[in-house]
């Protein structure tokens, strides 16, 4: 164990404190859902800022970060599809979700063929879950049952940005996989 693969193991053990918080009946409840996103979107930042600067990526550091990352957005998305409650939400989610169990698999699929380089994390990808790391966290904290509010708007829009920069960077995944099916 290194102090990278600690920060993602971290973020899987906050999956089930986000859940619980979230359902919690106290005041500011969803702005502490809202923190403990917050803290697991930091960590996996950190993990693999650390794990480049001490040298210390590992296999199994390797494998589990996109698993975590993985797990903590579709557990977020579930849970902001049950509270907002709205076909464009509930669309947007299933678009992100579905994205990651594709892109997941043809990863898998690529690194059996000696070929996981051909489908590594693109730039869109990288701003698709900017959008998309924002847009929780707000949507996390926001009462969808107060309405006309400007940040919730701008949320939204946030996640159907990175739900659009989804599908694009999937394209873009598929296009790769494809070139390197025709060469063999």
């Amino acid at each position: 164990m290194n102090i990278p693969n600690t920060l993602t193991l971290m973020r899987i053990f906050l999956i089930p404190v986000l859940v619980v918080v979230f359902y919690l009946p106290f005041q500011h409840h969803l702005l502490v859902a809202a923190g403990v996103f917050s803290v697991a979107a930091v960590t996996d930042w950190l993990d693999g800022y650390l794990a480049r600067r001490l040298g210390q990526m590992t296999k199994f550091g390797a494998f589990l970060d996109p698993v975590a990352d993985k797990l903590m957005v579709a557990v977020a998305l579930v849970l902001l599809v049950e509270r907002h409650n709205t076909i464009l939400l509930t669309l947007a989610a299933s678009v992100i979700i579905g994205r990651e169990i594709v892109v997941s698999a043809l990863r898998e699929w690529m690194a059996e063929l000696g070929q996981r380089t051909s489908v590594a994390v693109s730039y869109i990808g990288k701003v698709k879950t900017a959008f998309q790391m924002i847009a929780i966290i707000g949507l996390l904290a926001i009462d969808p049952t107060v309405h006309g509010n400007a940040l919730q708007a701008l949320c939204y829009f946030m996640l159907y940005a990175a739900a659009v920069l989804t599908l694009w960077s999937m394209v873009i995944y598929l296009r790769a996989a494809a070139e390197v099916m025709r060469g063999q």
